[in-house]
């Protein structure tokens, strides 16, 4: 596949995207001697550069396509320059009148490949052919039959084949290829041809257009079995490929037992149609065939789902096997009777709606900003870009409006990048947030820019987005490290209110603190409450809990009580000092935790694990909280509410220290719809609810199945976990081993943007601003991320 020096610019469709809709920083062609060009090549990072005498007549027309192509070049981490060739300076690339035709692409210093000027005749051309020549390994240019037999061959059981044919290179077709293969080269394997001879051994009418086929051989274990191919029937466009190759990604048939009107599908996001065949159990095999086949016929232009009658609460008309529901928001699902699928067929591509982004083919490459994100914040903050925020309710501050503000008041500041996806969907966040402490606080909701103030960005340590600090009188700032959400923010704000950890001065409060009284309006924020014991003299166990308290500020409420009296709270609450005393609001109790010879890490690390619950709800925003615990999850899926019996006997289990090796959680999937596609990976088709399964994400990827024909009792979980400890059940299926990462560590754009002015006169570093940050531990963050990804 690609080699690593240029897999470090694969940022991911999300991002090239993001970079379409919002400015860049450097969006025009720089102009360098040869000396100063080669003095800025960095070992890995891709260049292309145009070596001509200045300011000659010849070359006005390619320079304005090369101009064109320099910001959506950027945006696939390729610089571009224009070198003037000096007396002054000798270059090999200087050198006779023919070679002042040429352009070159380097990646450091190493010269990949030379292109003649009249190839690269406009902005289609540069793009397409500068990511054919870096993408070599991934795109395959083929111009026989056997060669595609050849490649076919090789891939069955192990990767599908993304096809195209293009009328010639350096068209905007051929540019829409390159700009997909860039984001799905490492998934599919991208086979290009030219020959119109080979595209008509395939069979395709109209020969005279470009075309892009799908080759399903990843399932074709039988090497004389042809794979599968699927034509897209749109016009040949990123946007068009990319949405082709998502319905491509999603099930081919999919069980469910719900309200037509409620399912959700990719397909409905991309803008097509559901077509529902309705199966009863005595004819659920044959249904299932049927709706298999016309899945197949309708790949790539609606989705196809099995409903199943029988297990459904929602009346469907009693002879009606089909239900049609079109894509548009709002459109009432059509109960039809249907006895031929040719006209099931019909009537998806009679009725088919596709939004369209853009008039044409051309304006898709003329006008990138009616294309459609890969990454759905990025696509959600596109569809909304001409919603108006009430941003009046916070503060823009610039250079020279910050210090005097954030001196002046006690403030938060949301640093963002206007040109950002997750910095503009998170600016939603917080003039929601603004909206409800309106009236409400004396803390100054402040914002900025760092696409515009980037010297002072980077002199509050800022070089990711966004980022939340806040910041008091005489304190360090303290950052926000959780959810990008209105209501952890909000929760952060609230528990910020206090310090931590509070001074408790006599028993009387400190029985207040316990019992919730003495900080009522947080206890909604905080369902536990830590105090603290210790004697006067325990200085050093003192210290590190107020260190552990500022670290756990804005997450929990913690207290200390260092009075001569403490010992009556240690005989109440049976506690050795020191000890820290958990107060749980919810249950109204108060349990008591020794900690003696206990560093700051520990506490932290004990406070932590006081917070989670013992049959918690697994959710979006606290799965990687129990990932982090390195145990298998035992999970009991549910539609709804739990029986109150699976509960009682999972705390059974629990109690009885069965399940110490496990993390025992559930999860709702009318709260969590995210565990639909989960339980889609584990058993191919929705099963019945509900479902308990083991999955062992750390070690192995095992996931296996309590057996649905037995009911969810103690003695039967316990006889169940006890043949899994044996090795005596197999899993129903085995997640894979690859990594999951973020595409790329996080850039430092304020660094790329310094870099790209380096014409600019050099200047002293500013120094950089202490701050406690609450979770400084970027590299455990991004681990949650990727054991949330491997949940799935």
């Amino acid at each position: 596949m690609m080699s690593s020096s240029f897999n470090i610019y694969r940022v991911g469709i999300s991002f090239v995207m993001m970079c379409i809709f919002y400015k860049s920083a450097v969006d025009s062609l720089s102009e360098l001697s040869p000396q100063k060009y080669f003095s800025t090549l960095q070992p890995g990072k891709a260049s292309l550069a145009y070596f001509c005498q200045a300011d000659s007549p010849r070359t006005s027309i390619f320079l304005e396509e090369l101009n064109e192509a320099v910001k959506p070049l950027q945006d696939f981490g390729i610089s571009v320059a224009k070198v003037n060739c000096v007396k002054e300076e000798t270059s090999r690339y200087c050198g006779k009148e023919k070679d002042l035709m040429k352009v070159y692409l380097f990646r450091g210093n190493i010269l990949l490949r030379e292109f003649p000027t009249d190839t690269l005749f406009d902005v289609n051309a540069i793009i397409a052919h500068v990511l054919f020549a870096l993408l070599f390994n991934e795109v395959k240019y083929i111009t026989t039959l056997e060669d595609l037999q050849n490649i076919e061959n090789s891939l069955k059981g192990k990767a599908n084949i993304a096809f195209s044919y293009v009328r010639a290179i350096g068209t905007p077709e051929h540019r829409a290829v390159m700009e997909a293969a860039f984001v799905y080269g490492t998934t599919y394997q991208f086979v290009l041809t030219t020959e119109i001879a080979l595209l008509e051994s395939i069979g395709t009418e109209a020969i005279e257009n470009a075309h892009f086929y799908f080759f399903h051989c990843k399932q074709v274990l039988d090497l004389t079995q042809q794979c599968r191919r699927t034509l897209m029937e749109q016009p040949l466009a990123t946007l068009n490929i990319h949405r082709f190759i998502k319905t491509m990604e999603a099930p081919l048939l999919t069980e469910v037992a719900e309200d037509p009107q409620q399912v959700s599908t990719v397909h409905l996001q991309l803008g097509l149609p559901l077509v529902f065949i309705v199966s009863q159990q005595a004819t659920h095999e044959a249904d299932r065939r049927t709706a298999e086949w016309v899945a197949w016929r309708l790949l790539g232009k609606a989705g196809v789902l099995l409903l199943l009658r029988d297990s459904l609460e929602v009346d469907i008309p009693q002879h009606a096997n089909v239900v049609f529901r079109r894509a548009e928001e709002g459109a009432p699902v059509e109960f039809l009777v249907l006895h031929d699928t040719e006209l099931i067929i019909s009537r998806v591509e009679g009725n088919t709606h596709i939004e369209e982004m853009q008039e044409d083919e051309d304006e898709d490459m003329q006008s990138p900003d009616m294309d459609i994100q890969d990454d759905e914040v990025a696509e959600t903050v596109y569809r909304h870009r001409k919603t108006q925020l009430p941003l009046e309710l916070t503060v823009e501050l610039t250079e020279e409006t910050f210090n005097a503000t954030v001196v002046a008041s006690d403030s938060i500041v949301l640093f963002y990048a206007g040109w950002q996806a997750v910095s503009m969907a998170f600016l939603q966040s917080y003039i929601d947030l603004a909206i409800k402490l309106k009236g409400t606080s004396t803390l100054l909701l402040t914002r900025v820019n760092c696409a515009d103030w980037s010297d002072l960005c980077t002199k509050q340590n800022v070089t990711e987005f966004p980022v939340v600090k806040m910041y008091k009188e005489g304190k360090h700032p303290v950052s926000y490290a959780g959810m990008l959400g209105t209501e952890d923010l909000l929760k952060f704000i609230l528990l910020n209110r206090i310090s931590c950890p509070v001074n408790i001065t006599s028993v009387q409060e400190a029985e207040e603190y316990l019992s919730g009284e003495l900080y009522k309006d947080l206890v909604p924020y905080s369902s536990v409450s830590v105090l603290g014991l210790f004697s006067p003299n325990m200085t050093i166990a003192k210290e590190d809990f107020t260190k552990a308290g500022n670290y756990l500020r804005g997450f929990v409420i913690t207290g200390i009580y260092s009075e001569e009296d403490v010992l009556i709270l240690s005989n109440k609450y049976g506690a050795t000092l020191p000890a820290l005393l958990l107060a749980r609001h919810k249950e109204g109790k108060v349990e008591s935790i020794p900690f003696a010879n206990s560093r700051v890490q520990d506490i932290v690390q004990i406070v932590t694990n006081a917070l989670l619950e013992t049959f918690p709800e697994i959710t979006v925003e606290n799965l990687p909280v129990y990932l982090r615990l390195q145990k298998p999850l035992l999970i009991l899926f549910s539609d709804g509410s739990i029986n109150p019996q699976y509960t009682k006997a999972i705390l059974t289990l629990v109690k009885e220290k069965h399940l110490d090796s496990l993390t025992p959680c559930w999860l709702n999937l009318k709260n969590t719809p995210a565990g639909r596609g989960i339980l889609q990976t584990y058993f191919n088709a929705l099963p019945p609810l509900p479902l308990i399964v083991v999955v062992n994400l750390h070690s192995g990827g095992q996931v296996f199945a309590f057996p649905s024909e037995q009911a969810i009792t103690e003695q039967n979980l316990l006889l169940w976990l006890k043949k899994l400890e044996a090795g005596l059940e197999s899993p129903i299926t085995i997640l894979p081993a690859q990594e999951w990462k973020p595409p790329l560590p996080a850039y430092d754009f304020l660094s790329m943007m310094d870099a790209a002015a380096s014409q600019h006169p050099t200047r002293k570093e500013p120094e950089c601003t202490k701050e406690t940050n609450m979770q400084k531990n970027d590299k455990q963050q991004h681990e949650d991320k990727r054991s949330l990804l491997l949940f799935f």
